[in-house]
Formats: structure tokens, sequence, C-alpha cells
């Protein structure tokens, strides 16, 4: 039987608690506008002290939140941060490309060009036609490296905002950690805790928006948190996450090369720690990305484009000359053992020759031969195969016997091939021929050439100025330090066969390949070989659906890569010097573009009328050349893939249209999955906010509950006082 002591114990603690509850409204209340806070109620339950009811206590203080909804919210929030990260970058690639019929835009400088060179087919001897040729040709090239630039310049903003990403999530995950302890504290002591949950909550919350997490609750309230993955963010200590931005970023720079640091979660000394590639959502993925997979496309487009022209139009120029011949030639390959390296002229049927002919001031042939000629009256193996020096040598010897008595033809300190007749009256011009006989029909000669002097040929080229690269029109000024395969399948696997490495300092070492072998398994076996890694590095470099295997000299020296079984491994993947970085270097050479004469608008022509036996000769009005190029600039020339772009026989204007559409896609794309997704994470939010957020006419319908529960216990209190009062008074 309860006694009236009793009763006044009961109907303090009825007090008490509707005290705490009205405390708990008045919170809620409160924080109706908070953002992150959680509807808190108080559970109540009957208390009794020896089997007899003692009146009430509180059970618990519990938040109003759907766990399994807040999760769901916080993986749609981790995508929907993947999208909204790049938006920005997208938006300003948009202002960079424009739309195809912008004037600024790539395929309308290219179309300019066109025209120019179309121009020039009708009046090729003057030089305002050629000056708007060269004029629009630098326009191309300017275009292509203001591109490039500023796509380079996106990727180390986006490698820096990774830097300021790696500072936030290690004040995210310390925050954490400290709300753990807190909690677990409290919690041991039966202090209210749902308030450092809701702050633990938001955190998390925050995280999430900068990297794709799971978590789990332990017994005692402490959470683990870790990535998709399974890396580790919160747990007893957290971890380090760091990421050390890049000072400057070239189209070289890769994070498969090691150029960029990685994003290390734990110790940065131990590659294992890094997850660059091992994200799937957030920020940080919509980042690297960026860096890493976007950017780096849209750049090998444009190295493709630049490179298919400068190797188009140079292709072209290089059959012809200016008006009446040219005073010097500056080759641009590079030979790393000129002594040794060969070459050999049209080794498939030892037929075609190169007429090589000094003409006077008025276009006249002033001597000729050929070089197959000079080559055995030197003592030479007809049609080759050649020393490179020696055929540099022998055509000195012949131009100083034919009136050019100071003239030079060597391989210089660059590498290359120059000639210089260092004589004004003269001028020398190269004429491709499919025969030996003076004025043989004109066409493009076979070289073949011997990279690592091994007796047989590498490489076969077309066009012997061409092949030295003697009247480029185009160049890019890069050494031959980076070999690259085609965008290749993840599923590709070599032939057997053995890579064989050398730079200007003779061989590097030599590399077995087995059979079956896939790209991944060459480059680990050069990169752990000691005495290749100490020179190169191998890289497998994503490519649009593909990847591309890239070997590069470690001091920036020129390579030579070659396959002893008769170029299998290397054909298959179609390996060579590399064409990343030219977009951002290619121009016009600065000779021509200095001197707009110098474009070669015609070639060497035959008259079997002139002398005694027929003669050649140079004509200014000749637009042989200016009308092939011409041809090259409106005829389907083939592209390889490159970034995403697909194989294709396209004009120069089309594919430079095709990379705009492309960027204009992928930025179209980012709006539409950005604008879906926060659709689907407002949504999921506006539910886990009414679930979890204050109803204000329910707190209010409780305030007037707990308010009238409350009068009524002080009721009950003055009602026993007033008990006690009588109770004093009988006695």
């Amino acid at each position: 039987m309860g006694t009236i002591t009793q009763a006044l114990r009961t109907a303090q603690s009825g007090l008490l608690v509707n005290q705490r509850v009205m405390d708990t409204i008045a919170q809620n209340v409160t924080n109706v506008n908070t953002e992150g806070y959680s509807r808190k109620i108080v559970t109540l339950e009957n208390q009794a002290l020896n089997g007899t009811g003692a009146g009430v206590k509180i059970s618990d203080i519990i938040r109003r939140v759907d766990e399994g909804l807040l999760k769901s919210v916080r993986l749609e929030t981790a995508e929907l941060n993947t999208f909204a990260v790049q938006e920005d970058y997208f938006s300003r690639l948009q202002d960079l490309f424009g739309a195809p019929g912008d004037n600024s835009s790539i395929s309308h400088v290219l179309d300019e060009l066109t025209r120019a060179v179309e121009t020039l087919v009708q009046t090729p001897e003057r030089s305002l036609e050629k000056t708007e040729l060269i004029r629009q040709a630098e326009n191309v090239a300017l275009t292509l490296q203001d591109l490039s630039n500023s796509i380079q310049e996106l990727r180390r903003q986006a490698d820096q905002e990774l830097s300021t990403v790696a500072s936030e999530m290690n004040t995210i995950v310390n925050d954490i950690d400290q709300l753990n302890d807190d909690i677990i504290s409290n919690s041991t002591v039966s202090r209210d805790t749902s308030d450092l949950r809701d702050q633990r909550d938001q955190k998390l919350t925050q995280l999430s928006e900068l990297v794709d997490i799971r978590y789990f609750y332990r017994s005692d309230g402490d959470v683990v948190v870790f990535t998709s993955n399974g890396s580790t963010l919160v747990d007893t200590v957290p971890p380090e996450i760091t990421h050390t931005a890049a000072s400057a970023v070239t189209p070289t720079t890769t994070h498969a090369e090691g150029d960029f640091s990685g994003f290390f979660i734990g110790n940065s000394s131990v590659p294992a720690n890094d997850q660059t590639t091992s994200f799937r959502e957030g920020r940080v993925k919509g980042l690297i990305d960026m860096r890493d997979s976007v950017l780096p496309d849209l750049q090998s487009q444009l190295d493709q484009l630049g490179a298919t022209l400068r190797d188009t139009l140079n292709q072209v120029h290089n059959r012809g000359v200016a008006f009446p011949g040219a005073q010097e030639y500056n080759g641009t390959r590079i030979f790393t053992e000129s002594a040794t390296q060969t070459m050999q002229l049209d080794p498939t049927n030892s037929a075609d020759d190169v007429a090589i002919i000094l003409f006077d001031t008025s276009g006249n042939e002033s001597a000729k031969t050929t070089l197959n000629t000079i080559m055995t009256d030197a003592g030479y193996t007809s049609h080759g195969a050649w020393q490179i020096d020696d055929v540099a040598a022998t055509i000195q010897s012949w131009l100083r016997s034919n009136g050019a008595t100071t003239a030079t033809a060597s391989i210089n300190t660059a590498n290359k091939f120059d000639i210089a007749l260092n004589n004004t009256s003269l001028g020398l011009a190269f004429r491709d021929e499919t025969a030996t006989a003076a004025g043989s029909t004109s066409a493009d000669v076979e070289i073949g050439y011997d990279s690592d002097a091994d007796g047989s040929n590498d490489q076969v080229f077309s066009g012997f100025s061409n092949f030295f690269g003697l009247n480029d029109l185009y160049v890019d000024n890069l050494g031959d330090n980076i070999w690259e395969s085609d965008v290749q399948a993840a599923s590709y696997t070599s032939t057997a066969g053995t890579m064989t490495f050398r730079d200007i300092n003779g061989a590097i070492g030599t590399l077995t390949v087995t059979g079956n072998s896939s790209l991944q398994d060459i480059v680990d076996a050069i990169n752990i070989d000691t005495t290749l890694s100490v020179t190169l590095t191998a890289a497998l470099v994503a490519d649009g659906n593909g990847q591309r295997l890239r070997i590069s000299h470690n001091e920036g020296s020129s390579l030579q890569i070659t396959d002893g079984n008769a170029e299998t491994i290397l054909s298959e993947i179609n390996f060579d010097i590399a064409n990343v970085r030219v977009a951002s270097t290619l121009q016009v050479r600065e000779d021509i573009k200095t001197a707009p004469g110098l474009v070669a608008t015609g070639l060497p022509q035959w008259d079997s009328s002139l002398g005694g036996s027929g003669e050649y000769f140079m004509s200014v009005g000749d637009e042989t050349i200016a009308s092939a190029l011409a041809t090259a600039m409106t005829q389907n020339t083939n592209f390889k893939a490159a970034g995403g772009l697909s194989i294709v026989d396209n004009t120069f204007s089309q594919r430079a249209a095709a990379i705009v559409s492309t960027n204009a896609s992928l930025a179209s794309t980012n709006d539409s999955r950005l604008s879906s997704q926060k659709s689907l994470t407002d949504s999921l939010v506006f539910k886990q906010q009414s679930e979890s957020g204050v109803n204000l006419d329910e707190e209010m319908a409780n305030l007037i509950i707990f308010e009238q529960a409350f009068s009524a216990a002080a009721r009950v209190i003055t009602t026993i006082n007033e008990m006690f009062d009588a109770l004093e008074r009988i006695v």
C-alpha cells in the first residue's frame, strides 16, 4: 500500500518528467529550421519500487531518424556531387571549344586554312596568298595550343581541388572520431547523446559529399566509416588523408606514370594506400575523372588532330620546294646513331630513285643526278642499305663538285640532317621518281629505315624529303623520348617477341615478351627490370574506351624501340613516337613563318625538249604542290581512335567538328545526369526531413498534453501539501 509520502514522490516524478518533456519540446520548436537537427522524442516508462508503482521515469530520449533512408540519402548525395563538381569544368570547356560554326572554333579555323590553300592554287606566284596561307596555318596551330593549354590548366585546378578535398576529409574524419569518443563517454554515465549523434550525422553527410562511404554502428554507439572499396576512414585512430597537388601539368602528366601524387588514405609511403583508382562517387571521383579521363581524352583528340594535320601536309609539302629551289634544308627526324643506322631506297622493288637537281636563279637546271647514282658511284650497294652519315657525306660531295663548292650536308649536333648550299646563285630540289632515268614519273619513293642497325628494316616511310623532314610545313620541335601505341582494347594480348631499346648512347637493353602478354604485363616487366627501369618508365595510359602503352626515357633522350621478331609486337599495336604534346607545341616552321615565300607551291618539272636530252626546270607559276595541299585539306583522311572518337575517314574540318560536338555532348550528358540525380536526391532528402524534421503542429499538441500533465502533477502535490498541513493540525 502506498503512503502519503509515496504519493508525494510519485507526483514529484511526474512534475520533473513532464518538465523535461516540455524542455525537449522547446528544443524541437527552437530548432525547427536548424539544418541537421532531428526531432527528439522522450520515451517514458512506469517506475516501480519493490513491485509497487513509484511514478514515472524517462526511459530514453531518442531521435526520430530513419537510418535506412539516411543511408540512401548519403549514397545519392555522393553520386550527385560526382556530377556537380564537374559542372563548372564542363561549362568552361564549352566556352573554350564553342560550337562548330563559331569563328573561334577549331573547325572554323581549319575551314579558313582550307580556303587560304584553295586561293593559293589560283595564284601560286603571289606573295600575298602565301602570307595568308601561313597566317591561317599559324592560326590553326595557335588555336590548338590555346585549347591544349586551357585543358592542362583545368587539369591542374582539378588536382589542386583534390588537395583541398583531402584536407577537408581529414578534418571531418577527425571530428567524427572525436564525436564517437564523446558519445561513448556520455552514454557510459547515462547522459543524453542525441545532439551529439545529430552532429555526427551532419559530419557523415558532409563526408558523403566528398567520397562514397559505407558505415555501421557498434553496440556502444561508435560508428565505423569506410569507403565503398573497404578503405577505413574512421575506426579507433583515423588515418591521415593526403594528396599533394602538382605544381605544373602538361599533356604527359599522368597518375599512371607517377606524375600526379596519389590520393592516400593512410601512410603515403605505402603504395597500397593510394586509392586514386578506387573511388566510385563523390567530389573526389568527379575531380579524378575530370583530371585523368575527361580532359586527357579531349587532349588526345586534339593531339591526334594536330599530328594528322602535321603528317598529311608535311607529306605533300616535302614533295616540292619554293621557286627556284632551296638554299638550305633543316631536317626534323632525329637519328640517335647516324653512323650505324641505315636507309634503303625502295626496299620492295629496288626501282624508285630520288632526282637531285641544282637550279639557277631563273629556275633552269644547273646540274642533276640521282641518289642511287651518286651512292653507287661512291662504291655503295645499289639502293642501299646506306648508313645515314654516308648518305649525307655523298650528297655533300656531289654538291661541292657541281657548283656549290662550300656546301655542307651532315647530321648536326641535334642529330638531324642539315643541308646548306652557301651559294645564293643556286637552289636545290629533290624529286621522287619511279625510276633512275631522268624525267621518270614523279611519285613518293619508299624508304626502308633500319633504326637499330641489325640488318633489317624496322619501318618503311614514303618520300625521301619527308623521311628526313627536310621541307616540313608544320613542326613541333619535340624530342623522340616518348613512344606510344595506338588505342588498344583491355583484352589485347601480344605475340611473342623481343623488344630492343636504344638511345643516343647506344643499347639500353632488351625485353623478352612471351606470347599472350597483356600491355600491363609488358609495363610491369619493364618497370621491374633493373637494367631497363633505370632509363625507361613504362605505363598503361587510359584513352577513351581503351588504353595505350607508353614508354618514356627518364632523361628525355631520343629513343629507338624495335622488335627482333620482324616488328610483330610493335606493328600489332602500331607502336611509334608518341603524338602526345603535339597540339600544345605545333607551329609553322620558323623560317617559313618569317619568309612566306618559302612555301612550296610547285616541284621540279621535266621537259624532254630542253637541252640535248631533256632538262628539269622550276616555274614560279607551278601550282602542283598547292593543289595537292588543297586536296589534302578537302579529301577524307584516315583518323585513328583517340579520346573516345573511333577510327574514321573524315576531312580535317569534320574531325574538328566531331571534337567540338563530343565536348558539347559530354557537357549535355553531365548536365542531364546532374538534373536527374538532383531530383532524386532532393526527393530523398525531403522524405528524410519529413521523417526526422520537427512538425510544429505535432509539437504544439504535445505541449498542451504535457502542460496539462505538468499542471495535474502540480495539483496533486498541492493537494498532498494540504493533507500534510491537516495532519500537522491534527497532531
